[in-house]
């Protein structure tokens, strides 16, 4: 996973091959498989790359097909299925090696005055100053250590406002997450965006299964991500603390499904996420 921001907004630059098909660069990753919030980032950026400047991203809904591999680009094709006069709708397919791994279909609006209202930002909840990293706490109560984490969200500035068990014991199914790009952002909002939708998917599929003595990502456990909605709501700065609440309202038949919302630190609600995902266990 990228290192730096400026790594990051490396994997936004996509190449355009033909007019509705793009190449996606791989980041330097230890993991085994592409991480979905780069895919889904991606994703948004060939959409983007197809619609006029004054139409921005609302809403997007995502299957993850199949797993993709850090070791090769992923090819996203970007089928224009509308063009009204306010909105636009885009469909995205992701392929590597000759199959679909990933596909997409997202909503864009040209901005309009109307009702307003939102949730307010969660009260009680500790400043991003008064929490710890979330590497260091995730290294004293993982596999892992803190030192890996620390490279593998090293784009991002991630602070538990809740930590997690991790497995040592059942407790709440629910997060509260302080996380932003680890340095400033070009000010265009569809980069800000493409930030949000990747830092979506980080820890989401984790919080279903934070009721019970089940560590994420264990030997004992076979997790992926199956389909990921988001609304983007209002424009936020994402090199700027967003708290990220999430919570699982139900595990069952080996899959876990969770929410989150995404509050900028003014309390402005920034944008909704919700995600169905795979939790298998497995025998010992």
């Amino acid at each position: 996973m990228p290192r730096t921001t400026a790594e990051l907004l490396g994997l936004f630059e996509l190449e355009q091959i033909d007019a509705d098909l793009f190449r996606g660069p791989q980041p330097e990753t230890v993991l085994q498989r592409s991480f979905g919030g780069q895919v889904l980032a991606q994703a948004l950026a060939a959409a983007y790359r197809t619609v006029s400047q004054e139409r921005i991203a609302h809403s997007l809904n995502a299957y993850f097909l199949r797993p993709g591999s850090p070791a090769s680009p992923i090819l996203y094709v970007v089928e224009s299925t509308r063009d009204g006069r306010t909105f636009a709708q885009r469909r995205v397919v992701g392929r590597q090696d000759g199959r679909p791994i990933f596909s997409m279909v997202c909503s864009f609006h040209v901005h309009e005055d109307g009702l307003d209202h939102a949730d307010p930002l969660p009260s009680d909840v500790a400043s991003p100053d008064a929490c710890r990293p979330a590497a260091e706490v995730l290294g004293e109560r993982s596999a892992r250590t803190a030192v890996v984490w620390a490279a593998e969200w090293g784009a991002l500035e991630a602070r538990y406002a809740t930590e997690p068990n991790l497995g040592r014991e059942s407790g709440p199914a629910e997060l509260q997450l302080w996380i932003r790009a680890e340095s400033r952002l070009p000010d265009d909002p569809r980069v800000h965006q493409m930030v949000l939708a990747y830092l979506s998917d980080i820890s989401l599929l984790s919080v279903s299964v934070l009721a019970h003595p089940v560590e994420f990502l264990s030997p004992r456990m076979q997790a992926a991500s199956i389909d990921h909605a988001m609304w983007f709501h209002r424009p936020v700065r994402a090199d700027e603390w967003l708290l990220y609440d999430q919570v699982s309202p139900s595990a069952s038949g080996g899959l876990g499904f969770s929410q989150g919302r995404l509050f900028a630190h003014d309390g402005t609600l920034a944008a909704s996420c919700a995600q169905q995902g795979l939790i298998r266990l497995l025998d010992a």
